[in-house]
């Protein structure tokens, strides 16, 4: 597969590559090439660690958005480019962000600690696609799957209980059978999740395609969300 990449983000890999760093364009960018759409986002992961980060684009506006985490914003050619060193999440102690994190040389690893296969894709100009989890099967079967335990994914960011049913909707996929057993045993730990966040998902997933199937099939999340709508039928 040959994608899409913005001369910016291209310039940033470049670099790293060029610095002896491995790097990919990951996550939902990858998704949408592999599903032939087109990506207005474009997430890049490294084995370059933050330091060395700072220092090979010194020359460039950069933002430390979430350096603790290994996060650098790049501004190149007209757009902003989050890059994030390889990384594998620690322990999660409010069910949303790990309370640390280690890097890693492994693209691989990066990958694990993704929330569903069809996230979990990278893809490198110079060294093709890393889909050691199946992603682009799923993305042909039309499916949500959790990478690794779903019931561990959704106990580690509470969150991704809302961003399954949002993608089932949005990308009008069925979400596979042990990742929709998880969701109804983890869904109290949505409550733990902020009411803004939760709101971002509701409204994306209100504008998917498939909104309605979805709603009636995951009503349990509709009423943990709106406890009011209890009793009604869609």
């Amino acid at each position: 597969m040959k994608m899409y990449i913005p001369k910016g983000a291209g310039e940033i890999i470049k670099r790293l590559e060029a610095s002896g760093n491995s790097a990919y364009i990951v996550g939902g960018a990858v998704r949408d090439a592999v599903m032939g759409r087109v990506a207005d986002d474009f997430d890049i992961t490294t084995s370059m660690k933050p330091d060395g980060m700072k220092s090979l684009f010194s020359d460039l506006k950069t933002v430390e958005t979430g350096i603790k985490h290994g996060t650098l914003t790049v501004l190149a050619d007209g757009g902003q480019y989050e890059v994030t060193t390889y990384r594998i999440d620690g322990e999660y102690d409010d069910f949303r962000h790990p309370g640390e994190v280690s890097f890693t040389d492994k693209i691989e690893e990066d990958l694990a600690r993704r929330d569903f296969t069809v996230n979990a894709i990278a893809y490198s100009p110079t060294r093709g696609i890393c889909d050691p989890y199946g992603g682009i099967r799923d993305i042909s079967d039309r499916v949500i799957r959790a990478v690794g335990d779903p019931e561990v994914r959704f106990s580690e960011d509470a969150l991704r209980i809302m961003r399954a049913i949002r993608f089932a909707s949005v990308l009008r996929f069925s979400i596979e059978e042990d990742t929709k057993r998880a969701i109804a045993k983890r869904l109290p730990l949505l409550s733990n999740i902020s009411r803004e966040r939760v709101f971002v998902e509701w409204k994306k997933l209100l504008s998917g395609k498939d909104a309605y199937s979805v709603l009636s099939e995951y009503a349990e999340v509709v009423v943990h969300i709106i406890p009011e709508l209890s009793g009604f039928t869609l």
